[in-house]
């Protein structure tokens, strides 16, 4: 499957802007997993696919080391006004919805890519950490943050605008393919 082919893909599953990822361009930050650990989210301990569950910074860049490239997407929604909470939730929540869809899509041809999305999984109701396994292994996610990443930095480096202007909410994540 070509870039192209990616592309396309991506804008039928919703995204509205796909791009490569060199991920030679991936930077892991200790700072970004300090943000995480100040548990602003109120996830931090409380789900395999957040910190401290996910893993170290360390065996974090083992598993992006076994990858080259992949593509960023990301969904932008536009917001009543800046404080417009239920805009940002609803596009949150096309962002999630169009990330599951890409993500089966890809895993036909990619079985073992690592799909980093845009907050933490919620494939289950309720995540079995710390009592027991993750229910889906291999098929849960981690946020681009909870590895490390910082969003902006990543998407500069690649080319893709963070910021769309004011009154604007951009969701960004990562399928890393090969």
């Amino acid at each position: 499957m070509n870039y192209k082919e990616l592309e396309d893909i991506g804008h039928k599953t919703g995204f509205t802007h796909i791009v490569p990822l060199d991920c030679k361009t991936i930077e892991l930050l200790p700072e970004v997993r300090q943000m995480c650990q100040a548990d602003t989210c109120h996830m931090y301990e409380k789900n395999w696919s957040c910190p401290p569950g996910c893993g170290s910074l360390e065996e974090c860049r083992q598993i992006i080391g076994r990858y080259t490239h992949g593509i960023i997407v990301q969904t932008v929604g536009d917001l009543e006004d800046e404080l417009d909470g239920e805009g940002m939730m609803e596009t949150e929540h096309q962002h999630k919805s169009h990330f599951y869809e890409m993500e089966k899509i890809l895993r036909q041809v990619w079985p073992d890519m690592l799909a980093v999305g845009a907050g933490c999984c919620t494939k289950c109701k309720t995540c079995t950490y710390p009592d027991a396994p993750c229910r889906f292994p291999g098929k849960s996610f981690s946020s681009m943050e909870a590895y490390g990443m910082l969003v902006t930095q990543i998407c500069e480096r690649n080319h893709l605008k963070y910021y769309y202007g004011s009154c604007t909410i951009a969701y960004t994540s990562c399928y890393l393919l090969e």
